[in-house]
């Protein structure tokens, strides 16, 4: 059952679309930039929310108060429904499939085949993930279709790169030892990315997870953090409908809103270019890159 809240959102945006509600112009993407370099990136999904549930603060203070201290895409859009879709189109570049149920393995080109060609680092924390390398389906409150990068063939065919999909817990001891690969993936469980349970519930998680990595000396020399959610809960435009997106780093422009029209595939294309990679898979080759968020060299 979908929380009160979602649903009221939902019964509001379809109201407006009923009553021939205008959507917001779309700006054209600004003309093309290098983006800056990061020593390490870090990637958050969280759930089916609309960006309207999300930013209008009742329930995600914490969130919004990064949403406002650092950069934000007003016109964010997920590119389909439901969840695995996206979850693929921000780390290989395409769709894939529309299967929640999905369990083979994906050949096409992706952010890890890409890291590895440049010598980089990678890791997904999972929280529940049952074990260190673990690919297979596991049970509530871990899924696997919001983990990404455990179907990728560079990842499941290679018994070294399977040791790099590991447990949240070991988040915070890598923080702490200063051992964060270039490439987070952030995977919380199915409450705490607001998928089963409340925005509060994954508020709070982001606060007491999330704030010493931004803290760290480490992310404040050259860190970025990029938290978005995967689709919409009620809202199919543009494929999978309107979502918050928020890039924090200490090369961010602070306080910086864009109304520019932006899809996961530009997060791709962002975080590819942000660790020096050359070559974009899928979609990201061609999307608009995401420079203008950030100020610093």
């Amino acid at each position: 059952m979908r929380p009160i809240r979602r649903l009221l959102s939902e019964g509001v945006l379809l109201v407006l679309a009923a009553c021939g509600e205008p959507t917001v112009p779309r700006q054209p993407p600004p003309p093309p930039q290098p983006a800056p370099r990061f020593g390490h990136v870090v990637l958050v999904v969280e759930e089916n929310t609309n960006y309207e549930s999300v930013r209008d603060g009742l329930w995600t203070p914490y969130l919004n108060s990064l949403g406002n201290q650092y950069a934000l895409a007003t016109q964010y859009y997920a590119n389909t429904h439901p969840s695995i879709g996206n979850y693929f189109m921000l780390t290989t570049g395409k769709i894939v499939t529309t299967d929640d149920h999905f369990s083979g393995t994906v050949s096409d080109d992706n952010i890890v085949r890409e890291l590895l060609a440049a010598g980089k680092t990678w890791k997904s924390y999972a929280e529940d993930l049952p074990s260190v390398g673990y690919t297979g389906a596991g049970t509530d409150p871990y899924a696997r279709k919001h983990n990404p990068l455990s179907f990728l063939s560079d990842v499941v065919n290679d018994s070294i790169q399977r040791r790099n999909l590991v447990p949240f817990s070991q988040f915070s001891t890598d923080l702490a030892n200063n051992t964060l690969p270039a490439f987070s993936f952030i995977v919380p469980n199915l409450c705490h990315d607001a998928h089963d349970c409340g925005l509060l519930q994954a508020d709070a998680w982001l606060q007491t997870n999330i704030a010493p990595l931004i803290a760290s000396p480490a992310f404040q020399a050259d860190g970025l953090l990029i938290i978005t959610f995967d689709e919409s809960g009620g809202d199919d435009r543009n494929g999978g409908g309107r979502v918050v997106w928020l890039a924090v780093s200490p090369k961010a422009k602070r306080g910086y809103q864009s109304a520019t029209f932006y899809q996961h595939e530009s997060t791709l294309r962002l975080m590819a270019e942000g660790l020096g990679l050359t070559t974009f898979p899928g979609a990201a080759a061609t999307a608009p890159n995401m420079a203008e968020f950030f100020g610093g060299p």
